[in-house]
C-alpha cells in the first residue's frame, strides 16, 4: 500500500506543472526576448538536424516545436531548452536505412515515428520509476568519447552535401555547391572575430546569418543547386503536421530501437543539464527533466517530429540571453511554430549546402576540446575507455559504446568502489578553527573550507556535487583536497567544473592540495591551467598570504 501511495504521489509531482507555471511571470520581458533569440538560433540547426535525421528539415522544427512547449512546461530545469540533438538526430539516420517499406524499398516512416513515440513512453516509465537520477555516474571519458565520436559522424555523413557530391568521388565536385557552402562555413568560423569589431552584432546569432547569406548568394548568382523546399517535396513533410497513429502490433519489434533512443535521449537531455546547473547554481530535477522529454517526444512521433532532447547549444544560450524562467523556452516553441506557419516558403528557399556548412561547424564544435589537447598524459584507463567507446560509436552503436563504456570504467575501478561503499568518507564544510590555516580575514564568516575525503572518481561525484551546493554564493571558499586518495578524469572535471560555478557566482575560490599524486593527475589534464595557477597552492603559507593580500 505504501508503494501504490508513493508511486500516485511521484506521478501526481510529474504530471502536474504548477511550479513551472508559476515562474511564468518572473521577469517576464527577458524571458520572452530570450525565447525569441533562441528561436532564431534554433531555426537553422533545427532544419540541420532534421536534414540529417533523414525525416526532413520541417521534421526538425516540428521536434522542436514539441521540445519547446512540453520540454518547458513539464521538465525538471527552467533554464533548459529542447530540440533535436546530433546525437538523436544521428541514431534516427541508423534507424532510417534498417526500418524499409518492403514493397518500395523507402523508408518506413510509421515504423520511426513509432519508434520516436514509444521512446518518449519508455522514458515516462523510466522517470516513474526514478532511475534517470543514475546519469551522474556515466564517467567523463565515455561522455568524451561518445561526443567526439558524434561529432566525427556528421562531419562524416555532411561532407558530401557540402562539397556537392554523391559518393566519395572528389572530381565530381559541385563548384556551384562551393559557392554557397564556403562563404557559409566561413562567416560560422570567423564570428567569434567579427562580433568582437562589431559590438551591434553581438546578439545576432551566427547560424542564422550564415543561412541568410548564403541563400542570398544562391539567388543572386541564380545557382542550380539543391534547395530544403526540394527535399521537403520528396518527403512525407510537404505537409505541416502530418498524423502518425503508432504501430502498436510491432511494439514487441521496436522495443530496442525505441529503449537505446530513449536512453541516448535522457544521457544528452541530463549531461546538458549538469552543465546549466554549473552554470547557474540551481539543480535541475533529473526525473522531472526526463518526464517531460519523454512527453515531447511522445507528441513529435505522433505529429511527425524529429526526436526532441534538452540541446546544449540552446540551453546555455538561453542562459546567457537572460532567461530565468520556462517561459523563454515555451516562447521558443510558440515562435517556431509561427514561423512554420507564417514563413515556411522562406524556409524552401534555404539551400542545402548552407545546412550542410552549419552542421559541419556543429560537428567540429561537439568535438571534446577539453580532452583533446591532454589525450596523451591522461590516466592508461581513461584513455583506453575514450577510445573504445569513440570508435564504437563511429562504426557501431551510440547506446552500445555508453554501455560497453560504463562498464570497463566498473571493472576497472572496481576497488575504488568497492573501498568507497565501505568507508565513511565525507565531503564537509570545516570552520578555520579546525584547519591548519592561520588566517586573521576581517570577516572570517565569510571564509567557507571546504574539505575533500576520499577517492574523487565517477562514482563518487553525486557527493561531492550535494555536499558542495550548501557553499554560500559570495564570499571566499577554500577547497581542500589534501586527503583526497585517488581521483580520475571525471572527478578532476566535476571538480574543475564546481570551482569554474562558484567563480561565475562572484566566489573567491582557492584550492589547496599537498598530495603529489592528485597533483600530478591535475596538472596532466590542464586542471591548474583551466582554473588560474594563482588560485591553486601546494602549502599552506603561501595560501594565507595571498588571502590576506587580497
Amino acid at each position: 500500500m505504501k508503494k501504490i501511495s508513493l508511486l500516485i504521489n511521484t506521478i501526481f509531482e510529474l504530471l502536474n506543472p504548477i511550479n513551472n507555471i508559476k515562474s511564468l511571470n518572473f521577469n517576464v520581458k527577458e524571458n520572452i526576448f530570450s525565447g525569441i533569440t533562441i528561436a532564431i538560433i534554433a531555426l537553422p540547426l533545427a532544419l540541420a538536424f532534421g536534414e540529417i535525421s533523414g525525416l526532413g528539415p520541417i521534421a526538425g522544427i516540428i521536434g522542436a516545436i514539441c521540445g519547446g512547449l512540453l520540454g518547458g512546461l513539464f521538465g525538471g530545469n527552467i533554464y533548459s531548452v529542447s530540440g533535436p540533438t546530433a546525437p538523436t538526430s544521428s541514431q534516427i539516420a541508423t534507424f532510417m536505412g534498417a526500418y524499409l517499406v518492403s514493397t518500395t524499398s523507402n523508408p518506413d516512416f510509421v515504423a520511426i515515428f513509432s519508434i520516436i513515440f514509444l521512446s518518449g513512453l519508455i522514458m515516462v516509465i523510466i522517470a516513474l520509476l526514478n532511475v534517470s537520477k543514475y546519469i551522474q555516474y556515466i564517467p567523463y571519458s565515455v561522455v568524451s568519447g561518445f561526443m567526439c565520436g558524434i561529432g566525427i559522424i556528421v562531419i562524416l555523413s555532411q561532407t558530401k552535401n557540402f562539397l556537392g557530391i554523391q559518393q566519395y568521388n572528389f572530381s565530381d565536385i559541385n563548384y556551384n555547391v562551393l559557392m554557397v557552402s564556403i562563404p557559409t562555413f566561413i562567416i560560422l568560423l570567423l564570428w567569434p572575430l567579427i562580433k568582437k569589431n562589431f559590438n551591434f552584432i553581438n546578439k545576432i546569432p551566427s547560424p542564422l546569418i550564415a543561412l541568410i547569406v548564403g541563400t542570398i548568394i544562391s539567388y543572386l548568382l541564380n545557382l542550380d543547386i539543391p534547395l530544403i523546399g526540394d527535399k521537403m517535396q520528396n518527403t512525407n513533410n510537404s505537409q505541416i503536421f502530418n498524423f502518425y497513429i503508432p504501430n502498436y502490433e510491432r511494439f514487441i519489434e521496436f522495443l530496442n530501437p525505441a529503449f537505446s533512443l530513449a536512453c541516448l535521449i535522457i544521457i544528452d537531455s541530463l549531461l546538458t543539464c549538469i552543465i546549466s546547473d554549473n552554470l547557474t547554481g540551481v539543480r535541475h530535477i533529473s526525473n522531472k527533466e526526463t518526464f517531460g522529454q519523454g512527453l515531447a517526444n511522445m507528441a513529435s512521433g505522433l505529429i511527425g517530429g524529429t526526436p526532441t532532447a534538452t540541446a546544449t547549444m540552446f540551453t546555455v544560450s538561453n542562459i546567457k540571453s537572460g532567461s530565468s524562467s520556462s517561459l523563454s523556452s515555451i516562447v521558443y516553441g510558440f515562435t517556431l511554430l509561427a514561423i512554420l506557419f507564417g514563413l515556411k516558403f522562406v524556409v524552401e528557399v534555404i539551400p542545402t549546402a548552407c545546412i550542410a556548412a552549419i552542421l559541419l561547424k556543429v560537428g567540429f564544435d561537439i568535438l571534446d576540446y577539453r580532452i583533446l589537447p591532454v589525450l596523451r598524459k591522461l590516466p592508461l584507463s581513461d584513455l583506453c575507455i575514450f577510445i573504445i567507446v569513440l570508435f564504437i560509436t563511429v562504426f557501431h552503436d551510440l547506446i552500445l559504446a555508453v554501455g560497453v563504456g560504463v562498464l570497463i570504467a566498473i571493472l576497472q575501478s572496481i576497488n575504488s568502489i568497492k573501498r568507497y561503499i565501505k568507508s565513511d568518507y565525507k565531503h564537509r564544510f570545516i570552520s578555520i578553527e579546525e584547519s591548519n590555516l592561520n588566517i586573521n580575514f576581517k570577516n572570517n564568516n565569510s571564509i567557507n573550507i571546504f574539505k575533500l575525503e576520499g577517492p574523487i572518481f565517477f562514482g563518487s561525484m553525486k557527493s561531492l556535487v550535494k555536499s558542495y551546493v550548501k557553499v554560500e554564493k559570495k564570499g571566499v571558499l577554500i577547497i581542500d583536497i589534501n586527503n583526497i586518495t585517488k581521483i580520475d578524469l571525471s572527478g578532476a572535471y566535476a571538480l574543475e567544473d564546481l570551482i569554474k560555478g562558484a567563480q561565475i557566482n562572484g566566489t573567491q575560490t582557492y584550492v589547496l592540495n599537498t598530495n603529489i599524486e592528485v597533483d600530478r593527475v591535475l596538472r596532466n589534464v590542464n586542471f591548474i591551467k583551466h582554473i588560474g595557477e594563482k588560485f591553486y597552492f601546494k602549502n599552506n603559507e603561501i595560501l594565507e598570504e595571498a588571502i590576506k593580500n587580497k
